[in-house]
This record gives structure tokens, C-alpha cells and sequence, in this order.
């Protein structure tokens, strides 16, 4: 492997690393920036995200 695609490979696993640091923290800032049982006023941009995942409503058990 060449010193370049070493550094290249290197830089790469930082940014991912530093992007799931950022993500985690602003899920752990987000869950915390309320009192237990107060209510936020608006929804956060992170918690607008949850609505990419999973399912629009939730599933049905049928016998």
C-alpha cells in the first residue's frame, strides 16, 4: 500500500469516526434538553429524523 492511500484510508475512518461522534451527541443533547415529563415546544431537526426510519405506523397483529 502506498503512504497515500494509507493517509487517504486514515482520513477517511477520522471523518466516519467524527460523524458518529456528532450524530451521538446531538441524540444525547436532544433526549436531555427537556425535564423528565415536561414537554419541548417544537420538534428538533434530529428528532425529525426518526421519521426516515422504520414504519409510518405501527404494525397490525392479525390471528
Amino acid at each position: 500500500m502506498t503512504p497515500f492511500a494509507t493517509f487517504y484510508r486514515d482520513l477517511t475512518c477520522a471523518a466516519a469516526a467524527a460523524l458518529i461522534s456528532v450524530v451521538a451527541s446531538l441524540s444525547f443533547i436532544t433526549s436531555t434538553a427537556v425535564p423528565p415529563g415536561a414537554h419541548a415546544r417544537a420538534p428538533s431537526p434530529a428528532a425529525a429524523s426518526v421519521a426516515w426510519f422504520g414504519q409510518p405506523e405501527p404494525a397490525v397483529l392479525v390471528d
